[in-house]
C-alpha cells in the first residue's frame, strides 16, 4: 500500500530526501550548543574569563545561524515535496476513476469516491509531511542528544533506556483503541458527503416538498455521529499528552536528584548538568512530537487504507492487446447475449438477445420500467461487458476495438442529460473539439436548439450553471443531442432523450435524422410510440427478453405489449384533445 501511495511523489524526490538531510544538519547543531553553552558557563562565568565568554557566544551565534539556514532549507523543501505528492496523488486517483468502468464504480458511492479525492487525500498529504521531517527529525535527535548525554554523564543517560521503552509502549496502547475509532468516523464522511451532494442537488425538490428541516435532520443526525466518534478518538488519544507529562516530570526529577549528587561530589560541573537539562528537554520534547506524529499518521493510515481500495480496483473493461482500430459501419448485432450487473443478482438483467440491426436503420425501443432498454444500448460502447454471447458492431466484437475507437463512433444520449458548467459552446464542443462556430450552429439546428439559443443575450457564449440548472429539461435534452451529433458518429443512441419535448419538435429531430444522417444507425428508446412508430425496426423488450420486433404495423397486429401501450397513449390523447 505505501509503496504504491509513494510512486505519486514522482518528480519531487529530490525535495524528499533533500528535507531530512538539512534536518540532519540541523540536529546537529542544535544538540552541539548544549555542548557549547556548558563550555561557557565551566570556562567563562564560573571561571571568570570574559573572553572564553565572548568567543563561546560567538560560537554559538554562528552555530544558531546555521540551524536556522538548514531548518529553513528544510522546511522550503518539505513543503515542495508535500504539496507535489499531494498533487500527483490526487491526479493519479482522478486519472485511474476516469478509466474504471461502469460495474468498477457500482462498487463506489459518489460521496466515497469525493471522499477519498478531499479529505483522505489531505491527511495522507499532512501525514507524508510529518514522516518526513518530525519522524526523522525526532528519532535523529533522540540518538545524538542520548549520545551526548552518555558523553556528559553515563549514569544519567541510564535513566533514558528506561524511559523511552515505557513511553513507547504507552503509545501504543493508546493507538490501539484509538485507530478502530477513525476507521469508522472516516466511513460516517461518505455519508455526510452523501447528504450534501444529493441536497445541492436536489434542492429544487426539497423546496418544493418543504423538505428543508427533514434534510437538516439527515445532516444533523449524520454530522452527530461523526461528532461522536471524532470525540471518542479524541479522548483516547488525550491520555497521551498526561503520560508524556508525567514522564517528562519524572525524569527532571531523577535527573536533578542524579545530577545535584553528582555535582556536589565534584563528578560533574554546573554547565554539564545544564547541558544534560537540555538535551533530556530534546529527547524528551522528540517523544512528545513524535507520539503526535505517530497519531496523525495512525488517522492517515485509514485514509490510505480507502485510497489503495480504489486505486486497487482494476478496470475490468479496456482495450486488448492488439485492437482494431477502425469501424466501418453502423451494423449492430446482438448473438445470444445474457448480461446481469453483478455476480450476487439472482437474475440476468438481460437474457438470450438475438438482434441484427443494419446500417442506417432507425430501430424505436419500448418497454415498460425495468424492462432493460438502456442496458442493452449500454453494452453497444462498452459501458458494460456481456457475460454470456457478444455484441458486434461493424461485424466485429465490440471486445477486440480499440475504447477510443469504439465509443468515437458511438454517440449517447443519455436518459439523464448532462451538462457542465462552462458556456454553451464548451459544452457542445465535447462532441467536437475541433468544431467550427458553423458546425456548431449546424448540429443546433438538426436537433432544433438554435432558436432558443440564439434568443439569449450572449448566444452560443451563454454560461451553463453547474448541471445545465439555468435551462429547461428541454433545451437541456436538445443541447444533448446537438453535442452527440457533433461526433458525427456511426451510431446514434437516444436513451428517452426526447421526452421533455414537446411531440412536435420530437417529431421535426427524427425528420432531421432521416434527412441529415441517412447513413448513422439511430437507436431511439422513447415511452412514446409516436416517437418511435415511424422508425424501420420497433424492437419491444420485457423483463430483460426480447418479446418481439417489428414494424409499428405488425406490433399493432400480434404484440399485446405494443397494443396496449399504444392503445393506453392514444386514448390519453383523445381525452385530452375532448377535454380541449
Amino acid at each position: 500500500m505505501i509503496r504504491k501511495l509513494l510512486q505519486s511523489v514522482r518528480e519531487y524526490k529530490k525535495d524528499t530526501w533533500l528535507t531530512p538531510l538539512f534536518l540532519l544538519g540541523e540536529v546537529a547543531m542544535e544538540v552541539l550548543i548544549p555542548l557549547l553553552m556548558a563550555e561557557l558557563i565551566d570556562q567563562g562565568i564560573t571561571g571568570g574569563q570574559m573572553n572564553q565568554i565572548v568567543k563561546y557566544g560567538l560560537i554559538l551565534i554562528l552555530f544558531a545561524l546555521v540551524s536556522l539556514v538548514f531548518g529553513a532549507l528544510a522546511g522550503k523543501h518539505s513543503a515542495t515535496a508535500m504539496s507535489g505528492f499531494g498533487r500527483n496523488l490526487r491526479e493519479d486517483l482522478f486519472r485511474h476513476v476516469q478509466r474504471l468502468s461502469f460495474s468498477n464504480m457500482d462498487k463506489f458511492s459518489t460521496s466515497g469516491i469525493v471522499t477519498r479525492l478531499t479529505t483522505d487525500i489531505t491527511h495522507v498529504q499532512n501525514a507524508f509531511l510529518m514522516i518526513i521531517r518530525i519522524a526523522f527529525r525526532s528519532p535523529v535527535m533522540i540518538i545524538f542528544a542520548t549520545i551526548m548525554t552518555y558523553r556528559v554523564s553515563p549514569t544519567i543517560a541510564t535513566w533514558f533506556v528506561v524511559v523511552v521503552p515505557v513511553l513507547a509502549a504507552g503509545m501504543m496502547l493508546i493507538l490501539k483503541f484509538a485507530f478502530p475509532v477513525f476507521e469508522r468516523a472516516f466511513d460516517s464522511y461518505d455519508s455526510l458527503n452523501k447528504v450534501v451532494q444529493e441536497n445541492v442537488r436536489g434542492i429544487r425538490v426539497v423546496k418544493s416538498y418543504v423538505r428543508e428541516e427533514h434534510e437538516i435532520s439527515k445532516f444533523h443526525e449524520v454530522s452527530l455521529r461523526i461528532f461522536a466518534q471524532m470525540a471518542k478518538a479524541e479522548r483516547i488519544l488525550a491520555f497521551e499528552l498526561p503520560l508524556m507529562q508525567v514522564i517528562l516530570y519524572a525524569v527532571m526529577l531523577i535527573i536533578s536528584w542524579v545530577g545535584a549528587k553528582l555535582v556536589v561530589g565534584g563528578n560533574m560541573t554546573t554547565g554539564e548538568l545544564t547541558s544534560v537539562f537540555a538535551y533530556s528537554m530534546q529527547i524528551l520534547m522528540s517523544l512528545m512530537t513524535l507520539g503526535i506524529v505517530i497519531v496523525m499518521v495512525a488517522i492517515a493510515r485509514a485514509s490510505a487504507g480507502r485510497i489503495d481500495d480504489l486505486l486497487d480496483e482494476e478496470p475490468d473493461i479496456t482495450s486488448p492487446g492488439s485492437p482494431v482500430t477502425e469501424l466501418h459501419t453502423g451494423e449492430v448485432e446482438f448473438r445470444n447475449v445474457s448480461f446481469r450487473y453483478s455476480s450476487k443478482a439472482k437474475k440476468d438483467a438481460l437474457s438470450g438477445i438475438n438482434l441484427h440491426i443494419h446500417s442506417g436503420q432507425t430501430i424505436g425501443m419500448i418497454g415498460g420500467s425495468g424492462s432493460a432498454k438502456s442496458t442493452l444500448v449500454q453494452l453497444i460502447p462498452r459501458l458494460y461487458d456481456v457475460n454470456e454471447g457478444e455484441v458486434l458492431v461493424s461485424g466485429t466484437n465490440v471486445k477486440d476495438y480499440d475504447l477510443h475507437v469504439l465509443r468515437s463512433q458511438v454517440a449517447m444520449v443519455l436518459q439523464k442529460n448532462v451538462l457542465f458548467g462552462g458556456s454553451i459552446k464548451d459544452n457542445l464542443r465535447w462532441g467536437n473539439e475541433a468544431a467550427t462556430d458553423e458546425e456548431l450552429i449546424n448540429a443546433c439546428k438538426a436537433a432544433h436548439a438554435h432558436e432558443f439559443i440564439t434568443s439569449f443575450p450572449d448566444g452560443y457564449d451563454t454560461r451553463l450553471d453547474q448541471g445545465g440548472t439555468n435551462v429547461s429539461g428541454g433545451q437541456k435534452q436538445r443541447l444533448c443531442i446537438a453535442r452527440a451529433l457533433l461526433k458525427n458518429p456511426k451510431i446514434l443512441i437516444l436513451d428517452d432523450s426526447t421526452s421533455a419535448v414537446d411531440t412536435r419538435t420530437d417529431a421535426l429531430i427524427r425528420t432531421v435524422f432521416k434527412e441529415s444522417i441517412p447513413d448513422t444507425t439511430k437507436i431511439i428508446i422513447a415511452q412514446r410510440i409516436a416517437s418511435v412508430e415511424d422508425a424501420d425496426q420497433i424492437i419491444v423488450l420485457d423483463d430483460g427478453e426480447l418479446a418481439d420486433i417489428g414494424t409499428h404495423q405488425e406490433l399493432l397486429s400480434r404484440s399485446t405489449i405494443y397494443q396496449e401501450a399504444y392503445n393506453t397513449q392514444t386514448k390519453g390523447e383523445e381525452e385530452q384533445h375532448e377535454q380541449h
